[in-house]
Formats: C-alpha cells, structure tokens, sequence
C-alpha cells in the first residue's frame, strides 16, 4: 500500500525525523491560507499523487508571494499529471501540499528497503539526491552507499555512522543524521514497510537535515496490524477494478493488454501470463482467484475482467486441486447468466472433478472454446484477439 508524501510526513514527524513545516490543501484558497500560516516566502507547492518524478511533470512549483501561491495550486490542482511511474496515462491532482522554503547547501538520497537475498534490511544512501536513484545506479554505481542491518539486532550507532561518514558529511551534521536514521528505521520496523525513502534529504546551509520528500510503501499482509494506516488509504489513487477486486479478496492487478485471465494460483497466473507473450498477446490482468475460491469468487472476478474494456478475449485456466473444477464451472455459467459475455472465452482445465466441471458448461448452453493444454489456451486466445 502506498500513502501520500503529506501522510509521510506525518509519520516521520512522529519518529522524530526533521520535516519542513507545511500543511495540504485541497483548494486554491485553502493553499493561501496555508502560505499566510508559515509566514514566509518562498514555499514550495507540490501535487500529492502516488508517483514520483511530480517535479518533473510541472507537479511542483516555487511561490515567492500569495499571488504566486494562488497561481501554482491554481495551475497544479486538477491538472492530470503524467510522470515515468503514473504512465501515459497520468493521474489528476486533487491535493496539494504547501510547506516553506529551506536554505539548501546539499541534497542526498536517503532509503531503507528489505533484502531478501540477506535476509537484513538494507539502508541505501547517495550523494546524488534529488535525481532518479535507478539511473544512478545503472550510470554511476558507485555512488550508492549501502549498510547493511540485521533486524534481529536493529540499527546501531555505527550503522549511521558509516552511512554519514559514505556521504561525507560535515561532522555537525553527522550527530542530527544519526538520530534521523535512527527513527526511520524504527518507523520501517513497527509499520512493516517495504520501503522508506527521501529524495532528496536535504542538508541546510545551517547544517541541519530535513526530509523535504518522504515515500513510503506498506507490507499489504501486514497491514491488519496496522489500522491507523488504512485510514490513510486513498481509493482516488488507484485502479478503480483492482480496488472493486480488494472487496471480493481477489489478487488483481490490471495490465494494459488485450487478453483477460482467470487462473488459480498465484505461480500459475505468472506462468499463464508468460504463455500469452509467447503466443503472440498481451495479457491484460492478472487475477489469481486462490486455491480456496467459491463460486461467488469465480463470478466476482469474472465480472471484473468482463468490466474491462481492453479485453477482447478470456482465458480460463484452472487446475483443480482445492478449488475444484466443477466449482469454478458452476461460478462461470453464474457469472455469464448475470453480466453476459460479450467476447470470446477460452477454457483449460484439468484436475479435481474436471469431467464434472467440463459437463457443466457444455451444458450451459455458453459459447466456450476448449483447449486440451495451456499452450494450446494460449495460442486460441492469442489467434482470437490478433
């Protein structure tokens, strides 16, 4: 789950991590009284989508006066906001944030992300803030610092310091970075997040540290533990089917292809999928309904690809084992007699009760196509929607 930079803040600030004073807005007049509040210019006003790259995409605006203010929340709120991560697409802007301005002397990045190759939590930092930390990476490797913590032990003095000492920091700077660090990890480690980052830490020319952005993402099978951070939650901010899928319990994430899939198993779904680039087609979600899905499941997601207007073709794959094959069938027909299929469906599938789920929907009167195997599925769906 991802949560807006101002809800960020709001937790780094409960960690004891520096942010500039500032509150959102949602309207043009709102922005004003914001800046009028922090009682000096310049601010800085920035759209609040779930992106990165705001900056770059005219997102983020310098106000040096209420005109100015009024004239950025003015242009920023309601604009659709195209960004590397929103996609051609973009995402409209319903909020902004407004927060003073700071006397900057440096700009680093600064994140903490789970290694799983180590099993440690992994603290990345650079000198190069303020840019795309992947194309630093990928130019300038080097550049990257990383410090490695084991959680069993937790972040220890030392840690922050070998990351300030990799970003060769000013030594009254090295004491305030230590403790910012310090909190950050805590925050990482009480609300299981899979990631926590600045970009850019900024370093002021009064040799504080100040987090003048801040992301973080959630462990979404953590998040029962955590319900102060549901109400963070921001349906605005994501895929209208895959939020329709999260009330059914349904493992959806829609993709911008053509061919619509309906498999059990989150490993099958993978393979499926890959079968639909092999052949020829793009796969246009990816649903796993779950081993212990009911009719009710099967009919929900089918109603949710169906809603999908880039789908010109269904695959059904489905091997029975706990979820059986007659179940699915019984789920299907319903899901047709309800919603109506407008377009082709193929089905695959073997398993627990198969002849009986086969049976089932040669005798619903659907127009199926059945398919002997999966590449077989995949290469009748892909010649479907060509």
């Amino acid at each position: 789950m991802k949560i807006h930079e101002f809800q960020a803040k709001e937790l780094f600030k409960k960690y004891g991590v520096p942010i500039p004073a500032g509150a959102v807005a949602f309207s043009v007049e709102d922005a004003k009284k914001v800046a009028a509040d922090l009682g000096a210019f310049p601010v800085a006003v920035k759209a609040q989508i779930h992106a990165g790259g705001r900056g770059k995409g005219g997102g983020v605006k310098l106000a040096r006066s209420s005109e100015e203010v009024a004239s950025a929340a003015g242009e920023i709120l309601g604009m659709t906001l195209v960004t590397h991560q929103t996609g051609p697409e973009g995402q409209r802007v319903r909020k902004v944030l407004v927060e003073q301005g700071l006397n900057i002397a440096r700009e680093l990045y600064l994140s903490l992300i789970p290694d799983r190759a180590t099993a440690k939590i992994v603290i990345m930092a650079s000198q190069a803030g303020g840019m795309d930390i992947e194309e630093v990476a990928d130019r300038t490797p080097e550049k990257i610092i990383k410090v490695y913590v084991d959680p069993l032990v937790g972040i220890q003095p030392y840690h922050g310091r070998k990351a300030a000492f990799g970003l060769e920091l000013a030594p009254a700077v090295i004491k305030p970075f230590v403790k910012l660090l310090a909190g950050l990890y805590q925050l990482f480690v009480e609300y299981d997040c899979s990631l926590v980052e600045i970009n850019p830490l900024v370093v002021t020319a009064e040799n504080t540290v100040v987090a003048l952005d801040a992301k973080i993402n959630f462990d979404d099978n953590a998040l029962f533990r955590h319900k102060d951070i549901l109400a963070y939650r921001d349906l605005d901010e994501e895929d209208p089917l895959e939020v329709e899928a999260s009330k059914y319990n349904l493992n959806y994430i829609n993709l911008d292809g053509n061919v619509g899939n309906m498999v059990n198993g989150a490993g099958l779904a993978m393979a499926t999928m890959d079968i639909i680039k092999l052949a020829g087609a793009e796969p246009a979600n990816f649903l796993d309904v779950g081993g212990g899905a009911s009719a009710e499941m099967v009919e929900n997601g089918f109603r949710i690809i169906l809603n999908d207007k880039n789908v010109k073709g269904i695959l059904i794959n489905i091997f029975g084992g706990i979820l059986r094959c007659d179940v699915l069938a019984e789920g299907v027909v319903q899901a047709a007699r309800k919603t109506g299929i407008n377009v082709p469906v193929v089905v695959r599938m073997e398993g627990t009760n198969v002849e009986a789920g086969r049976r089932i929907l040669a005798e619903s009167g659907l127009d199926l196509i059945s398919a002997a195997d999966l590449k077989d599925a995949a290469e009748k769906v892909a010649a479907i929607v060509a």
